[in-house]
């Protein structure tokens, strides 16, 4: 059987209504937990890092990243994945979103995402396109953004029902339609509900408010943008029911970082093989029990003929 690619991967988990669950890896030593967690329940899902987690946190950088899966990668349950490259990052800089884009290409992830979110609609769109432009040169598919998802930013976040309630931030249908047709993405994050967890202070570890996924609003960016695969990030925390929901509705990409990254650092504390156990049970316990995708790799189909 020949290798599949992650955007084969990711239209197949659309197509069949399965979600691929994506592990943010701050810490260099979470990766190989992860991994065997995916193997061990015969899961497909993306090893993946943002650009703040080697500016903030303890990945390094996009080499050390490659590096390290490269020890430990499974390609029946993994690919690698470049998560959010912002335009305009969290502290309001400007970053050159296509040297890294271009720098991953060469080392080899086989997706990449550019983040214009915090851009006006035709800035976003602008910034995207030229990302999609390189990387389907490459034959690698991109992901992007539309719409505020909330939490990576400096200070408190206003209430989480006043978020919800208002939808301040939520993902435009009508914009994610013309988003989509101007710039030929293959996979779009929205806003429906979701929230980052938070990446600095004291709230980095605190518990993340539980959110919950507005089905309606989804609905409506699903009919408006056809079969490009939507993508929630800000997976931790959020209602199980209401995953599953958005599942069911259109979602076939789940970001998870801010439930490992909590397990690892409370064990890290301990003990290097307490935190190597702690990650390992929190990324199993997303895969069979919170998304319940124990042997999707074997329904998607990336589990046979690799050997």
């Amino acid at each position: 059987m020949p290798r599949l690619s992650t955007r084969e991967i990711m239209l197949q988990a659309a197509r069949t209504g399965m979600v691929v669950p994506a592990f943010n890896v701050p810490h260099l030593p979470m990766m190989e937990p992860i991994v065997e967690a995916l193997r061990a329940a015969r899961a497909f899902g993306l090893i993946q890092v943002a650009r703040l987690e080697w500016m903030k946190f303890k990945s390094g950088s996009l080499k050390a990243i490659r590096d390290t899966y490269a020890g430990c990668k499974d390609e029946r349950f993994t690919r690698l994945h470049l998560d959010h490259v912002p335009v305009i990052d969290e502290d309001n800089l400007t970053v050159d979103v296509e040297a890294i884009i271009a720098e991953a290409m060469a080392l080899g992830y086989e997706s990449v995402m550019v983040d214009g979110s915090r851009l006006p609609l035709a800035g976003n769109i602008e910034a995207t396109l030229k990302v999609v432009k390189m990387a389907h040169l490459a034959g690698l598919p991109v992901e992007a953004e539309l719409g505020a998802v909330l939490g990576h930013e400096s200070g408190p976040l206003p209430p989480y029902e006043e978020l919800f309630l208002s939808g301040r931030g939520f993902t435009d249908p009508a914009e994610a339609k013309r988003f989509v047709a101007e710039t030929g993405v293959d996979w779009l994050s929205v806003a429906v509900g979701n929230i980052h967890g938070a990446i600095s202070g004291a709230a980095k570890s605190a518990k993340k408010v539980e959110a919950r996924i507005n089905v309606k609003r989804l609905d409506l960016i699903r009919a408006a943008v056809g079969q490009v695969p939507l993508v929630l990030h800000g997976g931790s925390g959020i209602r199980k029911e209401s995953i599953l929901a958005g599942v069911q509705h259109g979602i076939a990409k789940i970001n998870v970082g801010t439930t490992l990254r909590q397990a690892y650092e409370a064990g890290v504390a301990v003990s290097a093989a307490e935190a190597r156990q702690r990650t390992l049970a929190a990324a199993t316990a997303v895969i069979r029990d919170e998304l319940e995708i124990a042997g999707s790799a074997d329904r998607l189909g990336t589990a046979g003929g690799i050997l």
